[in-house]
């Protein structure tokens, strides 16, 4: 069986290394020709838009999935009005949903999940009318395409909204209060065929610049996890949901705070490769194709450290006990992700100072509490 991948980064490639010990085949599309899962995989290269390409695509695979949350939704309603007609997994309209920032927004707040207070912004009347009715400080944001902290900006004054509105108002914005939040989590989940689900331990995430720096798994104390599992499957059955979901937290005085979704596999998750009984990759390839969904129990504790921009001497890293590096297979870059390592420990309290040691080792840049 032949698995479709719109987008071929380091998650396609993470998901193509997970599928070949079930014995799936590969196929990606991507614009890019050195995309990290070319490398692993068969690549058609060309825009996601492309309809020769999309015909392909849908021709040679029976299930087509997604590894970039900004992949065209129109694409695979494409796909799916082919005369070929592979299953597209997760569904497009989640996508959508989680590509718009009001859409996902009105979706929380119809689903009875607590998220920030928000209004759109499309004019400099409509910025007034919402640092009015929201209030200082807050996060101007484009309602589309912004991921790793891009396309916005913290306000603290007016002069703050007048100077990103200027720089960001060629596109439709959205304007929501700043959280002063003690931590940020996410709970990332599989739903199958059935309906069945897997939920993963929360995960505790640090973010520097923008970027997802460090993820700590299991995180957080047992009523974080039910009241995040108890939203995340609000997000899945109200999609009918097939494949993994992630939905990141603000934690404010206990109570978590919604922040942004995401329909695909996620960086939080990349423990779960080796701190997982099934990682999920795999999961997400079992959902998508209508396979039991694997155990998501905890091995360990588990911690995640990103490399961004380059990846440290190989040897230097590997001589660290019990230190797992995946490279990406991508050229250095600032701010880039190239890679990321994990290691397990049999407590939370030798993960965290293990993690502490890593973080200055490798310059991470954020502080572990």
């Amino acid at each position: 069986m032949t698995v479709g991948i719109v987008g071929a980064g380091q998650l396609g490639r993470m998901l193509a290394l997970a599928g070949y010990p079930l014995g799936l085949d590969f196929l990606c599309l991507d614009p890019a020709r050195d995309a990290p899962a070319g490398q692993v995989a068969p690549l058609l290269n060309g825009a996601f838009t492309d309809p020769a390409l999309l015909r392909e695509l849908a021709r040679r695979c029976e299930v087509v999935t997604f590894d970039w949350e900004n992949v065209p939704g129109a694409s695979l309603r494409a796909l799916e009005r082919g005369a070929q007609r592979p299953r597209i997994a997760p569904p497009a309209a989640a996508l959508e949903c989680g590509q718009d920032r009001v859409s996902e927004k009105r979706l929380f707040e119809r689903l009875r999940i607590p998220t920030t207070r928000w209004r759109a912004v499309d004019s400099r009347a409509s910025l007034d009318s919402a640092l009015a009715a929201v209030g200082l400080p807050g996060v101007l944001k484009t309602r589309r395409l912004g991921y790793d902290g891009k396309g916005q900006a913290l306000i603290r004054t007016r002069g703050d909204a007048a100077r990103a509105f200027e720089r960001l108002c060629t596109v439709p914005l959205l304007y929501e209060e700043w959280v002063p939040f003690d931590c940020e989590v996410s709970v990332i989940g599989a739903r199958g065929a059935r309906g069945e689900t897997a939920v993963y331990p929360l995960c505790g995430n640090i973010h520097g610049a923008g970027i997802l720096r460090v993820t700590r798994a299991p995180f957080g104390p047992p009523r974080w996890q039910r009241r995040a599992a108890q939203y995340l499957a609000r997000v899945l059955t109200h999609f009918r949901y097939r494949g993994i979901l992630t939905i990141e937290f603000f934690v404010r005085a206990g109570e978590l705070i919604a922040n942004e979704m995401a329909p695909r596999v996620h960086n939080s998750g990349h423990w779960t490769i080796e701190g997982a009984a099934t990682s999920q990759f795999e999961n997400h390839l079992r959902a998508i194709l209508g396979l039991p969904l694997g155990a998501t129990r905890a091995r360990g504790y588990s911690a995640m450290l990103n490399l961004i921009g380059r990846i440290p001497p190989r040897a230097r890293l590997l001589a660290l006990d019990g230190v797992h590096l995946h490279d990406y297979g991508k050229q250095p870059r600032p701010g880039r992700k190239v890679g990321h390592v994990t290691v397990v420990e049999p407590s939370a309290a030798a993960r965290d100072a293990r993690a502490r040691r890593l973080a200055a080792e490798l310059a991470v840049g954020v502080r572990i509490s």
